[in-house]
């Protein structure tokens, strides 16, 4: 089990290593080629569409064809996506480029369900852990990731950052040649006469709701605050080698807690987590807040990741409780498309909060939403309304 979990792992980080890559330099060069100012984000908002639109179909894929096919086609269409920018980059063609991180989003929408075949690989009271060594492989991310961006922007000569994408696809190929060495347990195939739930009661269960509304909240308000970062920081004055060592703690916090976050749910138990990942992100609203200064850009970023991973994987680890095997396909998809489908709004909205708004006004604006997510997990575990904790 260990070694399967491990090996995806890696496969994982591979690819958080290109959506790091892509945090670094996609809203810069949305910038350097968008015809409009508002417009900065919207490659990033392409991708984001391209998740959403993967969530529920990855799903039933891999229920008809198996989780290792199911990802190779999930590489094959990052793969393709690598490949449009780096011919949009050469052509400084805007549109191709948002096509290509559509698909790079479509890619990256498979690979969110490598958390729940980490799952399937162990014993239930193993499954927090596991989600947690998925999650730990970014930690590969958080340094290589920016530093790629960095070491590619001036690569090739007359074509800033398409370097970059060169690295991408090779990750996505690397991710591939890995993924024919995990071994995946046999897939369950369930009679006919099965009875499921239809899918509105699945997500109208409590610990359903829950999860997902901590799940949401915790990406929507990260993604709103990371991919605005480096339009910011470069709004401030800052380099680019800064405002991608900025991400780079950025993705650490998402990812280094990893290590240690299931066991964290299995000692304090899941509400404790998302309560506590809640108040995290509060802090990092609070610090972007008090000032602009490159360390209050790194804490504040750092805090936001930690945030986010202690709310995310306590989500994930609540909502494998909402359903039966045979109702997994459904209901996984149904997680998925809701939690990917608001943030690819907050992707389209990044940008133009940023260019209108202003920093300051975008980090108010989360506020609600992470006292929201507070509300609801703390108004239902108050009534008792479901015991997987």
């Amino acid at each position: 089990m260990y070694l399967g979990v491990l090996a995806l792992s890696f496969c994982k980080a591979l690819l958080s290593t290109g959506n790091v890559l892509l945090v670094a330099v996609t809203a810069l060069i949305g910038k350097s080629l968008s015809p409009d100012p508002t417009w900065v984000t919207l490659p990033v908002a392409f991708q984001f569409v391209g998740l959403m639109c993967a969530t529920i179909p990855a799903s039933l894929i891999m229920d008809k064809i198996g989780r290792k096919n199911g990802f190779y086609l999930g590489n094959g269409l990052g793969i393709v996506g690598a490949i449009l920018c780096i011919q949009a980059l050469y052509s400084a063609s805007f549109w191709l480029f948002c096509v290509g991180t559509f698909f790079l989003g479509i890619g990256i929408g498979f690979a969110t369900l490598y958390r729940f075949a980490a799952v399937e690989m162990c014993e239930k009271t193993y499954r927090a852990k596991a989600i947690s060594i998925i999650m730990a492989g970014g930690v590969l991310a958080a340094i290589a990731g920016p530093n790629l961006a960095i070491y590619s922007q001036g690569l090739i000569q007359g074509t800033p950052f398409v370097g970059a994408f060169w690295g991408l696809l090779a990750l996505y190929i690397a991710a591939m040649v890995v993924l024919t060495l995990v071994k995946f347990p046999p897939e369950t195939r369930h009679a006919p006469d099965v009875v499921t739930r239809p899918v509105l009661e699945i997500i109208s269960q409590p610990i359903f709701l829950v999860s997902v509304v901590a799940a949401m909240v915790s990406y929507v308000v990260m993604n709103l605050l990371m991919t605005a970062t480096p339009l910011a920081m470069h709004n401030h004055g800052y380099h680019f080698d800064q405002s991608a060592f900025v991400i780079e703690l950025h993705v650490l916090g998402m990812f280094l807690p990893g290590f240690f976050t299931g066991d964290l749910i299995r000692r304090f138990g899941t509400i404790r987590i998302l309560n506590t990942g809640a108040l995290i992100m509060l802090l990092c609203i609070g610090i972007n807040l008090t000032g602009q200064s490159e360390l209050h850009f790194s804490v504040s970023l750092f805090f936001l990741g930690l945030g986010w991973n202690f709310m995310f994987v306590g989500a994930t680890h609540l909502v494998t409780g909402a359903y039966s095997e045979a109702e997994k396909p459904k209901a996984q998809a149904a997680n998925e498309f809701l939690i990917f489908s608001m943030v690819t709004v907050s992707a389209l909205a990044s940008g133009w909060l940023e260019a209108t708004l202003g920093w300051h006004v975008m980090n108010l604006i989360c506020i609600p939403l992470v006292l929201f997510a507070m509300a609801v997990v703390l108004h239902f575990h108050k009534k008792q309304a479901f015991s997987f904790v």
